[in-house]
């Protein structure tokens, strides 16, 4: 009689902190073994392969809602396999709001588009309007639903929100035990200087870099640090792009705060001069904040050392490039500042990282389990149950060869998006087998999992978001002025 339902035999098991072979023994959903000859009804070899956690990507766009109706391109389904067919278990997506509108109503529709997902999930809710509605009665409600996370803009015209709604957000946040995620850019800088490139007659998509150089998204960083420091909040900066801005979060953490930050693998491997191509073509590689250049990404391989980015995430925000909705909604020679922002990179996230990083010995295969997969889980609350080999934890494997070539293909990424800006990169290290929750959900790049098959992960309270309980004089002005400091 055999001990478990599941085993994958003969693999080399990568945790976030050792590397052994080992088999892994599974029981329904769970891991509730790892050990040498385990026996299993069903058994998957994995001989001369890595056998790592589920990729966990915390930051990704899926079919998130249009204020004018409608959805963006990328569907659950879509999205679901592309992240199967990339070794990606887990998700954290957004749950929108529009100005003027509330959270609740987005947030119901959301779910239910969600129900179609293959990969397991969750969200954060952007505050794009902090009215009184939805900061004192809107916001419990979503985390009673199982929210534990918040994402703010300090840029974009339909998103961003003032210093002041900032703090406001910042201090429901900590009443209610969230983490508040940021996009870090100056909304003012970076208009005042679009107006200024449009003026000059510079058009072309080029120019978006030209528009938001790092000191806008630095200064906006080190604002948002500061203002979460007066209301001690817990905070995650998104995508860090460049060094002086990780440099502003090393400097926070050594303060003692809890601001954690995230980059991406653009800001690895493709720069502003992807964006200085002829024609249109340029619109492919444009994303905020920009991709800067090779000495910036080489500043943000030593800050994932040293250990001040902790999160790589995929950031994936596709719009079709021949799409009448996405790349060109406004034409071919619209200006950049008319140019749908965001790139496809659900699928490509973890080869990436594994080439670029493990491959060409920048970091090793711990740090890549830990950047990927198990801190993510860890600072959004999914841990236990995510981003653990050990037993209890969910059966989320994915099953890597370390030494497969592959040139990358729109085709292979699995998406609905009909480009990928990482066409013909050469990676080394590609995943053969996805397993979620016990089963094989991909196998040799086809995914079996069906839709609705992935579940939602309600997060509640954990230790690591917990205020510091320092605040300056120990005063805590929430307490004392309208909700929140209206």
């Amino acid at each position: 009689m055999s001990d478990y339902e599941l085993v994958v035999a003969g693999g080399t098991v990568v945790t976030a902190s050792d590397v052994f072979r080992a088999d892994v023994g599974i029981v329904g959903e769970r891991i509730v073994a790892v050990g040498l000859d385990l026996k299993g009804e069903r058994r998957v070899e994995a001989d001369g392969l890595l056998v790592m956690p589920g990729g966990v990507d915390s930051h990704c766009h899926i079919e998130q809602l249009k204020e004018a109706g409608g959805a963006d391109e990328e569907t659950w389904i879509s999205g679901s396999t592309s992240a199967l067919a990339g070794g990606t278990t887990s998700v954290i997506t957004f749950s929108t709001q529009f100005k003027g509108g509330g959270i609740l109503k987005p947030l119901a529709e959301y779910r239910r588009r969600a129900s179609q997902a293959m990969v397991d999930y969750s969200f954060h809710q952007i505050i794009s309007d902090a009215s009184d509605e939805v900061i004192l009665n809107e916001i419990p409600e979503a985390v009673a639903s199982g929210i534990r996370s918040l994402k703010v803009f300090l840029t974009y015209e339909d998103a961003h929100i003032s210093d002041r709604d900032f703090l406001r957000v910042l201090a429901a946040a900590r009443h209610h035990g969230l983490l508040v995620t940021v996009h870090c850019e100056n909304y003012e800088a970076i208009n005042w200087r679009t107006a200024a490139l449009l003026a000059a007659g510079h058009v072309e998509p080029k120019y978006h870099a030209w528009s938001r150089p790092p000191m806008i998204e630095r200064e906006a960083t080190h604002r948002a640090i500061a203002l979460a420091e007066l209301v001690d909040t817990p905070i995650q900066i998104f995508h860090v792009s460049c060094p002086e801005v990780a440099a502003e979060i090393a400097q926070a953490q050594a303060r003692g705060l809890k601001v954690w930050g995230e980059t991406c693998p653009q800001y690895f491997v493709l720069s502003a001069k992807d964006m200085d191509r002829p024609g249109f073509e340029g619109a492919k590689f444009m994303c905020s904040p920009s991709p800067r250049d090779a000495q910036a990404s080489a500043g943000l391989w030593d800050m994932v050392r040293m250990g001040t980015l902790d999160v790589i995430s995929s950031d994936h925000s596709g719009w079709g490039y021949m799409s009448p909705v996405g790349k060109r909604v406004h034409g071919t020679n619209a200006p950049f500042s008319d140019i749908p922002n965001g790139i496809p990179g659900l699928g490509s996230r973890l080869p990436l990282l594994f080439s670029e990083g493990v491959g060409k010995g920048r970091i090793d295969l711990c740090q890549f389990v830990r950047l990927t997969s198990a801190n993510p889980a860890k600072l959004f609350g999914l841990s236990p149950r995510k981003g653990r080999i050990a037993p209890g934890a969910d059966a989320d494997l994915v099953l890597w060869d370390p030494k497969k070539q592959v040139t990358i293909t729109n085709a292979l990424m699995q998406h609905t998006i009909d480009y990928t800006p990482y066409e013909g990169m050469e990676v080394t290290g590609w995943p053969v087998a996805t397993i979620r929750r016990g089963a094989v959900a991909m196998q040799d790049g086809k995914v079996l999992a069906q839709p609705g098959s992935g579940q939602f992960l309600a997060r509640a309270p954990y230790d690591m978001i917990k205020p510091t309980g320092r605040l300056p004089f120990g005063f805590d002005a929430s307490l004392h002025a309208p909700p929140y400091s209206k």
